[in-house]
């Protein structure tokens, strides 16, 4: 990556839906550099994908929370592949320290909370940190 894909990587996620047009004029590059550029990092895997930035409390999830669960062995969390598919997962991370996994999960309210708890309990112990506020919900990656 030189410094051209960098302000490249800036721009899209500072805005994703922004035109190759717009894209050629913000770097210095014609909209067929561009176009090329974006594909390789695309193709590269630099960038994995293109989403909607979503407030969970005005879609209807107010309830979020980190779930950490010390599991381990043939019923681990990371070994059921439904997981994935649960709704209420958002992320899960293989992560180090006591707790094999971390999870940031979101409900509608505190009784789907618990549901999922109770669910989770199924593969470990978990242990939740119910979030607050975050002041620094996301922020773009600045390649080195």
């Amino acid at each position: 990556m030189d410094a051209v894909d960098r302000r490249l990587l800036a721009e899209l996620q500072a805005d994703a839906r922004l035109s190759y047009n717009e894209l050629s004029r913000r770097v210095s590059l014609s909209p067929p550099a561009v176009a090329e550029r974006v594909r390789r990092l695309e193709a590269d895997g630099v960038i994995s994908g293109y989403h909607a930035h979503v407030d969970l409390a005005r879609a209807g999830l107010p309830v979020t929370a980190l779930v950490q669960i010390q599991c381990y062995g043939p019923r681990c969390l990371l070994r059921d592949p439904e997981v994935a598919d649960w709704p209420e997962v958002l992320q899960l991370h293989r992560v180090t320290g006591g707790a094999c996994c971390a999870l940031l999960v979101a409900v509608p309210a505190m009784a789907q909370f618990e549901a999922l708890i109770d669910r989770l309990a199924g593969y470990g112990q978990p242990a939740s940190s119910m979030i607050l506020s975050s002041p620094v919900p996301w922020r773009p990656v600045v390649a080195p």
